[in-house]
């Protein structure tokens, strides 16, 4: 007989709420192991007895056949020849304990779910908030570790005898499915007007489903024999019918609520910009498919596979020269158009009933022009509304009409936003479908708490060698964002059990997010790390691609406080462990009105014509300013002048140069239009540099003088960005050879323009070097807790 171990196999990573118990419980049935498997705080426990062969067997089919939103990220097993005689196989309950696995994002429905979904023989047919444990919420309802239903916003919700049967079974796809329900059970929908009264019934629809005679009777109705059902009120169709006649209606969803409206109808998308006070910012639009997007965009295989995964992020797509024509005011003048397609069951209810109901699931795979604005349900700045008392204050003049459910929102979490950029895709925005994923480092360390900037915050916590970036929280200039900072640190340390040991904090004194980290560290008797803006920006970089040694730095962006007290932008940095020597920078600009020139083009224009010795015509090249007249006084005086080095300070003086912007109706248009121009107008040939070297500095002043006198916008653009290309790389390829260093990092904001970008990296490939770019984050001010957790750990871990 061959002898029999006992084992005892701990397994770590994405492993909680992703089918991975039921999974075990399936494998270890196959291969006739008894013993258990459970959550605990750390992942999950298995203990098998059996041959060596057969635990062999299911560690190697555990790795090979791990559900497909599992990840796992290590695994220990303990052998003994001590056998307790287990027997069968079984589920254990949770065991509570100290914290160290990770949260589980939320994730769209999955395609068992969808044909479920319009199933009509289906007892979820229909069913808003239909899931199992491949799909649906997760972050977003989780009150704490372990995730189990207890711990969740589903508690309230006691589970029908039908439900519990399958969240009972590990045979089936909802054993402990947290959010499972059905219509008996479940959330439920409602509609209301912008007032927050019940819609008027709407007109009585006959129906045999077996699903609407139970919501029926749900919502009331009168009981009626079996194929006579009358639903009387389905807020779906209710609200369908409203956005088909052009109103706007405000949708809570997973994270929060979506302002919604027919992306195809001109009139419904002024109003929404009017009612929001955005003028000119792009909506996102969900469109069905990826053959629906077809009708709009060029797509890449690449993008398509980007689209639809079960992470659901609104990606840019280049627009066809036809799309402003069908989507007239979505995206103005900007060369892409960010699409999401549906990830809840209430998104594809939605799409069903304006398509008119079509009966099987075929059409889910059709191509349609239909288009819905799904835009942010906030007021400006503010962070997105996730509650109904919420959004009956805030978003009172904003909606003709609310579709809300009585599922909580614990966290709100906004969707995520990327573009294929090069050879893979690029983070805008990291939130729904990745947040609060971990982020592993390249070493452990003391437990760090990095509070971010003021642009594009989140907070990072550290615990062991994990980093978790939060959702993102916004620009810390309303009080509601900065309230939802604090709320953010309290949830994160809580429910992953951190004893914070540290506090970092960007190197600007003025930022809220500052003050919060020396308040925070105050109170709890903490050192406080402040790290410089663009060490930051870099330090995010190494910390993703786990590097550690020399390397240098590229980070150009808008503005950060630098260690001399003055605005930088453009910055060459030399980074090794926790220091970092700014070798060169942009040459500076004077901002005319300080920060008032990073919202007004025309301004830094104004100060390269005043550099270029041409300030008398500021007042005749802009004459709609009516601060342009006594601009050429102000900047030969120097009065709130500021100097900077900053490159999204340079794009904008482009802009106004070359008369594409003057005011920015939001933050980094100007450089958006300039880059949708250059990749309409194509590759230019630059005869002469554009640019010269003094010292350390780079100085694009013949390109600026160039750019003035330029009267083809679109040329103009293209020469920018191939000139910026060009002097960038030059500089960083001279600084390498004379530090000898072979790995380069880019970092900041301005690496979101895939122009710079790429053509950057492949001229830095080219010159031998090895070119880190965020991959894991965006490479804007929303890294930046990220890089500065990082070198607050190695400051704290050498003391």
């Amino acid at each position: 007989m061959t002898d029999l171990i006992h084992a005892e196999i701990k397994v770590t990573g994405q492993v909680q709420g992703v089918g991975f118990r039921p999974f075990i419980y399936r494998l270890a049935q196959q291969l006739n192991l008894p013993g258990w498997v459970r959550n605990t705080g750390a992942g999950v426990e298995i203990c098998v007895e059996g041959t060596s062969s057969q635990i062999d067997q299911l560690l190697d089919r555990m790795h090979k056949e791990a559900p497909a939103l599992a990840k796992i990220e290590s695994t220990s097993k303990e052998i003994s020849y001590k056998i307790i005689g287990l027997n069968d196989f079984s589920i254990s309950p949770s065991q509570a304990g100290k914290a160290h696995t990770g949260i589980v994002p939320d994730m769209a429905i999955c395609a068992e779910c969808l044909i479920e979904l319009f199933n009509p023989n289906d007892r979820r047919y229909r069913h808003a908030f239909i899931n199992c444990i491949y799909c649906g919420p997760r972050f977003t309802l989780t009150a704490r570790l372990p995730y189990d239903r207890a711990n969740t916003s589903m508690a309230q919700f006691t589970q029908c005898p039908d439900c519990q049967a399958e969240y009972d079974t590990p045979s089936t796809r909802r054993f402990h499915a947290q959010p499972n329900a059905c219509p008996k059970c479940g959330p439920q929908l409602k509609l209301l007007d912008a007032d927050w009264k019940p819609i008027p019934t709407d007109d009585s629809v006959a129906t045999t489903s077996p699903f609407h005679r139970v919501h029926s009777m749900h919502h009331g109705a009168q009981s009626a024999p079996y194929g006579e059902v009358r639903l009387t009120h389905d807020p779906i169709t209710l609200t369908a019918k409203k956005i088909k006649t052009g109103q706007i209606v405000a949708i809570k969803g997973v994270g929060g609520f979506h302002l919604v409206c027919d992306a195809n109808n001109a009139e419904a998308v002024t109003r929404l910009r009017r009612r929001k006070h955005r003028d000119e910012k792009p909506f996102a639009v969900m469109l069905l498919n990826a053959s629906s997007a077809a009708h709009y965009c060029e797509l890449s295989a690449a993008e398509i596979a980007l689209l639809e995964t079960a992470e659901r992020p609104i990606v840019l797509l280049n627009k066809l020269p036809t799309c402003d024509a069908q989507l007239p005011g979505i995206a103005p003048g900007l060369s892409s158009l960010g699409v999401l397609l549906p990830y809840t069951p209430l998104h594809y209810l939605l799409f069903h009933e304006l398509l008119g109901k079509p009966a099987g699931i075929d059409w889910l795979r059709e191509a349609t022009s239909l288009a819905l604005v799904m835009t942010s349900a906030n007021p400006g700045g503010e962070p997105l509304v996730k509650d109904d008392a919420e959004a009956r204050t805030s978003l009172a003049n904003f909606a003709d009409a609310f579709l809300t459910h009585d599922r909580e929102i614990l966290h709100r979490c906004d969707d995520s936003v990327m573009k294929w950029q090069g050879s893979a895709p690029a983070f805008i925005r990291r939130a729904r479908g990745y947040t609060p994923r971990r982020i592993l480092l390249p070493f452990s360390g003391p437990s760090i708490l990095a509070c971010g900037a003021w642009l594009k915050n989140t907070i990072c916590l550290t615990r062991g060698n994990e980093a978790f970036v939060s959702q993102h929280i916004g620009d810390l200039d309303q009080a509601a964002t900065r309230l939802m900072l604090e709320e953010t640190v309290h949830y994160l340390s809580d429910i992953l059990d951190v004893q914070v040991e540290a506090v970092a904090h960007d190197l600007h004194p003025d930022f809220f997010s500052s003050q919060f980290a020396q308040n925070y560290a105050q109170q709890n008797n903490l050192p406080c790390i402040p790290v410089q803006h663009h060490h930051a920006h870099i330090a995010a970089i190494c910390a993703e691609h786990c590097h550690t040694g020399a390397l240098l730095g590229l980070a150009l962006d808008g503005v950060g406080f630098g260690s001399d007290g003055s605005a930088w932008g453009g910055e060459l940095l030399h980074i090794e462990g926790t220091t970092c020597q700014r070798l060169g920078h942009l040459a500076t600009l004077p901002m005319p009105g300080s920060d008032r020139a990073a919202r007004e083009p025309w301004r830094m224009a104004a100060a390269v014509l005043f550099g270029l010795q041409r300030g008398a015509e500021i007042a005749t090249r802009f004459p709609a300013q009516t601060a342009a007249a006594s601009l050429n006084d102000i900047l030969q005086r120097g009065l709130n002048c500021p100097p900077t080095s900053s490159m999204g300070r340079l794009f904008d003086a482009a802009a106004g140069l070359l008369g594409v912007s003057q005011i920015q109706a939001y933050e980094g248009q100007a450089a958006m239009l300039l880059e949708g121009l250059a990749q309409q107008y194509g590759a230019v040939p630059h005869a002469t540099p554009g640019y010269n070297f003094t010292h350390e500095t780079l100085d694009f002043s013949p390109l600026l003088s160039t750019l003035a006198d330029c009267p083809n916008t679109g040329y103009g653009a293209a020469l920018l960005h191939a000139t910026l290309a060009q002097g960038l790389s030059e500089w960083v390829l001279r600084a390498a050879a004379q530090s000898k260093i072979s790995h380069i990092a880019l970092g900041g904001g301005c690496f979101l323009n895939s122009i710079l970008h790429n053509s950057l990296t492949q001229k830095l490939q080219a010159g031998g070097l090895s070119v880190l770019n965020a991959r894991q984050l965006p490479p804007n001010d929303a890294a930046i807790s990220l890089g500065q957790a990082m070198v607050a750990m190695q400051i704290v871990g050498q003391k």
